[in-house]
């Protein structure tokens, strides 16, 4: 169903995964527990440039079909504005 992931070698999909899976983590825990609140700075940051590398992917490989790619990346700005709450 995603085109991108044929044209990226396996490894590549997989690192993607566990950066989404650990960044995830990364936004939930510290706020939850209060331990190490950078993180959850860390994490929003990294999901924004995650967000930006993949909207490159799909513009670079003609599929025009970004909208998901910027509200994703405004849900990790937002996140990262409210991180600088919880620090």
């Amino acid at each position: 169903m995603m085109a991108w992931v044929d044209r990226m070698p396996m490894a590549a999909v997989r690192t993607v995964g566990v950066l989404e899976v650990l960044g995830a983590i990364g936004l939930v825990l510290p706020p939850l527990t209060g331990v190490a609140p950078w993180l959850a700075m860390a994490a929003a940051i990294g999901f924004a440039l995650l967000q930006v590398g993949a909207t490159v992917v799909h513009l670079t490989g003609g599929d025009r079909l970004i909208a998901l790619n910027l509200a994703l990346l405004l849900a990790a700005a937002v996140a990262a504005g409210a991180a600088t709450t919880w620090l």
